[in-house]
C-alpha cells in the first residue's frame, strides 16, 4: 500500500495514541502476563502506555498517520543528550497498574537489562488499528523515521513481542538478538539496525 501519509503527533493526542497501542497488542502473548484479567486489561494497558507516549511526545518523537490507524514511538538514547526518566514515573505507574505494578516493573527490569548502550533511537511502540494490519501502514511509519537515522548515520533499536513483528522489522533491516523472556515464558526478540 503506497500513499500512507505519516505525521508528528502533538501532546493533545497523547491518550488517543495510549488507546491505539493498547488495542493494538491485545493480541499479544505479553499482555496476557502483564494484566491477568481480560476485562481491564486494555484499560490497564492504555494506562501505563500513556505514560510512555506523554515521555514521548516531551523528550522524543511520536508519528502517526491518517485517522491513528498507526502510530509510532521514537525515544532518543543519546549518551550525552539523554532525557530524564518520565516524571513521577513509579507513582503513576502504581496509579496506572494498580495490582499488577510490580509486573510491569518487572518487564521494564527486563527491557533495562537487555537495552544496548551505543547511541540510537529506540521505537518504543508501533502500532496499527487490527482491521488495517498487513496493508503497509506499520512499513509507512518505519520508513518515514528510517529516513531521517539513515541521512544521520543512526542506528535503530526495538524489542519485537512477536515472531510477526521479528519478520516485520527484519524486512526494514533489523537484526534479532537472543529473545528475553518473561516468567511466563513469553519472549522479547531485542533487534538492532544500523544505517543504511
Amino acid at each position: 500500500m503506497t500513499g500512507i501519509l505519516v505525521e508528528r503527533l502533538r501532546p493533545a493526542r497523547t491518550r488517543l495514541v495510549a488507546e491505539r497501542i493498547a488495542e493494538a497488542f491485545l493480541a499479544l502473548d505479553a499482555p496476557r502476563w502483564l494484566v491477568p484479567d481480560a476485562r481491564r486489561r486494555e484499560s490497564v494497558l492504555a494506562g501505563q502506555f500513556e505514560i510512555i507516549v506523554d515521555h514521548g511526545m516531551r523528550h522524543g518523537l511520536v508519528f502517526g498517520t491518517a485517522g491513528l490507524t498507526g502510530v509510532a514511538v521514537w525515544l532518543p538514547s543519546i549518551e550525552e543528550d539523554s532525557a530524564p526518566p518520565p516524571r513521577d514515573y513509579d507513582a503513576r505507574l502504581a496509579a496506572a497498574c494498580g495490582e499488577w505494578t510490580d509486573r510491569f516493573a518487572h518487564l521494564d527490569e527486563l527491557f533495562a537489562a537487555n537495552h544496548p548502550h551505543p547511541d540510537h533511537h529506540h521505537l518504543a511502540f508501533l502500532a496499527v488499528q487490527p482491521d488495517r494490519q498487513g496493508q503497509g501502514v506499520g512499513s509507512a511509519l518505519l520508513r518515514h523515521h528510517h529516513a531521517w537515522l539513515d541521512a544521520n548515520r543512526m542506528p535503530g533499536y526495538l524489542e519485537a513481542a512477536s515472531r510477526i513483528g521479528v519478520s516485520l522489522y527484519s524486512q526494514h533491516g533489523y537484526q534479532a538478538r537472543e529473545p528475553f523472556r518473561l516468567p511466563d515464558g513469553t519472549p522479547f526478540w531485542p533487534m538492532w539496525r544500523e544505517p543504511r
